[in-house]
């Protein structure tokens, strides 16, 4: 069971960063209308919000190099939560910005997976 949510992580993260970077607006069947993202403390509730806040990001290009997930079962019966940390380079920039996100994924009845719960922060040390 352990290794299985692992691998959800794993995929999951390389999937939601490689989509990120390359073609934001792909992550929109990601999630649902009940979804929501935290991003730097602003909540957005439902797809079509969540949609609207990473299209207008001041930024169009950006690289993710992620250093850690972490993932563990959810009280939800086959959801996993998973916690990933990393830095993230825009276009142009000289340094990197360290962030933290956290996921929550629920199964979908095709066998694949959508965001209930998103939460993005940058770190500042």
């Amino acid at each position: 069971m352990e290794e299985q949510v692992e691998m959800v992580g794993r995929a999951f993260a390389d999937h939601y960063y490689n989509l990120f970077d390359h073609d934001r607006n792909a992550l929109v069947p990601l999630y649902r209308p009940a979804s929501m993202l935290t991003f730097e403390g602003q909540k957005i509730l439902g797809v079509d919000e969540i949609s609207a806040k990473l299209s207008q990001l001041s930024f169009d290009q950006c690289r993710h190099v992620i250093s850690t997930i972490d993932s563990q079962p959810s009280a939800f019966a086959g959801g996993v939560v998973v916690v990933v940390s990393g830095s993230l380079q825009l276009h142009g920039e000289d340094h990197p910005l360290r962030f933290s996100q956290m996921f929550h994924l629920i199964p979908t009845e095709q066998g694949s997976y959508f965001v209930q719960n998103d939460i993005f922060r940058l770190n500042y040390c």
